[in-house]
């Protein structure tokens, strides 16, 4: 898939129960059953490249894995060396956490992705994994992979993070497991929380309070998962902006974690004035329910809180501020630069380039928001680029550019798309 060129919309009513899985629960699902003392079923994997590279990796660490198209079945016996080199792909979840999984395993790894991913910071998790007696290096000083880890003694810390970063605090998370006493985490922000809640379900010794999380290294092996992983908010958000942007149109999004540090999106949507509720069905390792939504006339909105909560759904959020009365402002966003691709940049070129006023700043950025109009945007290689953009084309049509990277998250985006609008791919 090289490009698609997506028509207008026009009214539409749908129920969505085909939202891809989510994928940092999926990522996290495989990673932590190498932690349990049985067998861990996983129902409802994202069967997304990167998370598909995650259940590859802990395969070549040594895993059993029974796989019948339904359920993931997951069996270890403990972290062994690989020969091989464990590729991420495209995903910085997956090897972010693995830096932390593997920093005291025995044995030497070399984690690895694709041109992008080898491009994006890892001194954010290599130097405080470092500094604890982990043994990394890579390009740049241990700044960018491919990263090679040798497992060692990890020492007990108090760490004060700079940044809200949920990436971060799970591979630190996961190195004081293995540390020689107990540990805490501080962030300046609370960031997303699936890493404390599934180990804390598998049995882990993991205390929050407020922005501090205590952690108390494994005694024995945790519990094996036993989850089925939740509809991914970050994906639905992509069509809870269709909805909210097409004048008379609702959609209801099935089975959606409704995590609070995950909604956070559909929060500032609801500030915006789209209509939007909520239904709560279970609650287990994550609240799961349905969200609806419904059209609204939208209006400008100031975004400089809880920024963590919503650091992916950003780029669709900025696609409603484009289509919003008045002057939104994205503020203390920073992390946006550090993602796929510099969203700041991306976001503020492909909204210039279908005819909206935006003004670029290191920390985010302001729309004036007016009337979309058609242009050819590039992805960059960014899946939540490409599909924010791709939405933007229910307003005035669009083309846009680089697509294969939409496998990485939402394999059947094209799919439930189809039931709004027609599109063309070449």
């Amino acid at each position: 898939m090289n490009k698609v060129v997506v028509s207008p919309a026009k009214v539409f009513s749908l129920n969505i129960s085909e939202i891809a899985p989510d994928k940092s629960i999926s990522h996290r699902s495989v990673m932590f059953s190498m932690l349990s003392n049985g067998v861990s079923e996983i129902e409802n994997f994202l069967r997304a490249e990167d998370t598909l590279n995650s259940l590859k990796i802990i395969k070549n660490l040594g895993a059993e894995v029974e796989d019948n198209g339904k359920t993931i079945k997951i069996s270890s016996n403990g972290i062994q060396e690989s020969f091989e080199i464990l590729d991420c792909g495209n995903s910085g979840t997956g090897m972010r956490l693995f830096c932390g999984l593997l920093s005291s395993a025995k044995g030497h790894f070399i984690l690895t992705g694709d041109k992008y991913l080898r491009g994006r910071p890892m001194k954010r998790v290599t130097a405080p994994l470092i500094s604890i007696g982990a043994k990394i290096d890579g390009r740049e000083n241990g700044d960018l992979a491919p990263l090679s880890i040798r497992g060692a003694s990890l020492k007990a810390f108090d760490y004060k993070s700079q940044i809200a970063s949920a990436q971060v605090k799970s591979c630190m998370i996961l190195a004081a497991l293995h540390a020689d006493g107990v540990c805490t985490y501080t962030e300046p922000e609370l960031s997303r929380d699936h890493t404390e809640r599934m180990l804390k379900g598998m049995g882990a010794d993991i205390k929050v309070n407020g922005l501090k999380t205590t952690i108390n290294p494994l005694k024995n092996l945790l519990t094996p998962l036993k989850i089925r992983v939740p509809a991914d908010p970050s994906s639905a958000f992509f069509f809870a902006v269709a909805a909210a942007i097409t004048p008379d149109s609702n959609v209801i999004l099935e089975g959606v974690t409704l995590n609070p540090t995950r909604i956070e999106a559909f929060k500032a949507l609801e500030r915006m004035g789209a209509d939007i509720s909520y239904e709560l069905l279970e609650d287990k390792y994550e609240p799961v329910g349905n969200i609806h939504v419904k059209y609204a006339p939208l209006h400008a909105i100031l975004v400089e809180n809880n920024i963590s909560w919503l650091i992916d759904e950003l780029p669709a959020l900025s696609i409603a501020m484009a289509c919003a009365k008045g002057e939104s402002l994205v503020k203390n966003a920073k992390e946006l630069r550090v993602k796929e691709s510099d969203r700041i940049t991306t976001v503020v070129q492909g909204l210039q380039s279908c005819g909206i006023h935006v003004d670029e700043y290191e920390d985010g950025y302001k729309i004036i928001g007016s009337t979309l109009k058609k242009a050819k945007v590039d992805s960059g290689g960014d899946h939540r680029i490409a599909m924010s953009f791709i939405i933007a084309g229910l307003k005035c049509g669009m083309e846009v550019r680089d697509l294969e990277c939409i496998n990485t998250s939402f394999p059947n985006f094209f799919e439930l798309l189809k039931k709004i609008t027609t599109i063309e791919i070449s």
